[in-house]
């Protein structure tokens, strides 16, 4: 049996354990009046979290890298082509009980934002100067979790002398105060990492 386990292990790649959904968006820069914004999709109807402000992106497709499905997403939820995405790189990323979200940086080119017509995923598109988060930072605001053990799955373990109890923990979610638009959660998040990545580097 070793023999086997040894073969099996020296060539075996390691993933992630558990399922996880498998993510992707970009970050989108665009130039508007010669400033730096950023943009934003309200997302319509049609999909979950109606309403609420994210980045172009979606689940990677068997076979498809993390950068060609944040490209390919925001292609098809822009409505845009190729040549007017450029990636200029990746940032930090989320990995959640269920889900890994990668995210890219990069350059809306050869279109104003006045002449993109989203699909009927997106109900609008709007964009925010850089320089406003620069300048502003987020709200936070404090979500709390209870865990507990189910009564039949306590009963299947049978009786211990020990107690057996979940940690309870909690995060901050971030909101940024934007006019009309409601920007929390993992899009404010990777928004306020950008930032703090910006402001690390000095860029202006």
């Amino acid at each position: 049996m070793i023999t086997n386990v040894k073969k099996i292990m020296k060539n075996y790649e390691p993933k992630i354990y558990g399922g996880r959904k498998e993510s992707s968006v970009l970050i989108p820069l665009v130039q508007v009046d010669g400033e730096w914004h950023i943009l934003y999709e309200v997302r319509s109807k049609l999909v979950s979290q109606a309403g609420d402000s994210s980045f172009p992106g979606g689940k990677v497709e068997p076979g498809e890298t993390y950068e060609e499905a944040a490209v390919r997403e925001t292609m098809e939820e822009l409505n845009l082509k190729r040549e007017h995405i450029k990636v200029h790189g990746e940032m930090d990323f989320i990995i959640g009980q269920q889900m890994i979200i990668r995210c890219f940086v990069g350059e809306i080119v050869g279109v104003e934002v006045s002449d993109i017509k989203p699909n009927e995923e997106v109900e609008q598109v709007y964009t925010v100067p850089v320089k406003y988060f620069i300048e502003n930072d987020p709200k936070y605001f404090s979500v709390h979790y209870n865990p507990r053990l189910e009564e039949e799955f306590e009963k299947s373990l049978g009786e211990n002398e020990f107690e057996r109890k979940l940690s309870n923990h909690g995060e901050k979610i971030p909101v940024y105060e934007i006019e009309h638009h409601s920007l929390w959660g993992y899009t404010a998040n990777l928004t306020e990492r950008f930032i703090e990545i910006i402001r690390e580097n000095n860029v202006q």
